[in-house]
């Protein structure tokens, strides 16, 4: 294709509208520009090709043979563009919306609101993808990822949406009467985890514990740990926002606080959001907004 020598895109789209019309002033509104803009991209288009597409002899403008063969040819171009912008756009809008998170975010946060955006939009069909794992976001694969950490995610465009640090907590059961002051004081109780990740490992191994658990590990899915953790069968790490309120009436103990700064961030490739993603994410801002 000899892109330098082909005419203005909008010159091209101007004589396509008159050719259609047959009008200046229907083409001007069909293009949502004024019918002098029209006549301009006319004679522009004419000059450019050094050749009479438009026949003004008479009270109104028609098309000579060029503009006619030249008018032929550009909707068909037009047409099949269309055709295939129309074709992406519904195999778009006919893929769900997919949404990964943790299943411990799901649980606590996303599921008690969700009902609100299906609300909103029953247009909208949404696959939740609930892992611990982390998950590459691929064109036309997951959409959104909600992840927690500091949003620094190479390759991705990241949006806080909601800010916590994390807690390191245990029912009073048990740790009966323990007193707990450095993390050393835990290595020997059972631990718990959500599945697909490795907090308690990661926790140790940030504050300087070298020799590990000496105590059992137990992973399970992530609505699943608050129970086991308020039940005494171990200690666990976990978002301050998800058991702020367990914190508060005494069901659970915050042994250890840290991580200003971080929370669950909105990830997303760069580049242009599918609507849906747009729509989901404008969502999330509003629940952001009422917190």
């Amino acid at each position: 294709m000899d892109w330098l020598h082909m005419p203005p895109l909008a010159a091209l789209r101007a004589f396509t509208a008159f050719a259609e019309t047959g009008s200046v002033v229907q083409a001007g509104a069909a293009l949502n520009v004024s019918h002098a803009a029209i006549s301009q991209q006319l004679r522009a288009l004419e000059a450019h090709l050094g050749a009479a597409l438009l026949d003004r002899s008479g009270r109104a403008l028609a098309l000579t043979a060029e503009g006619a063969h030249l008018a032929r040819a550009l909707q068909l171009g037009f047409g099949a563009i269309q055709a295939a912008v129309k074709e992406i756009a519904q195999a778009g809008a006919a893929r769900p919306l997919h949404v990964t998170c943790t299943p411990m975010f799901a649980a606590h946060w996303l599921m008690p609101r969700l009902p609100g955006f299906q609300a909103d939009n029953p247009g909208i069909d949404l696959v939740l993808d609930p892992t611990g794992g982390l998950v590459e976001l691929k064109p036309g694969g997951i959409d959104i990822a909600l992840r927690y950490g500091d949003g620094n995610w190479q390759g991705l465009e990241t949006e806080k949406l909601l800010a916590s640090p994390m807690v390191v907590i245990a029912a009073p059961g048990l740790l009966d009467g323990r007193q707990v002051s450095a993390p050393e004081d835990l290595l020997d109780l059972p631990w718990l985890e959500e599945l697909g990740t490795s907090e308690a490992s990661h926790w140790l191994q940030s504050r300087g514990v070298s020799q590990g658990l000496r105590g059992p590990r137990t992973r399970l899915p992530g609505n699943l740990l608050m129970q086991a953790v308020k039940a005494g069968q171990g200690v666990a790490v976990s978002v301050r926002a998800f058991v702020e309120e367990d914190l508060a009436e005494g069901r659970l103990l915050a042994l250890f606080t840290e991580g200003e700064g971080r929370g669950y961030h909105i990830a997303t490739r760069p580049g242009v959001l599918r609507p849906e993603a747009r729509k989901f994410i404008a969502w999330l801002r509003r629940q952001r907004q009422a917190l």
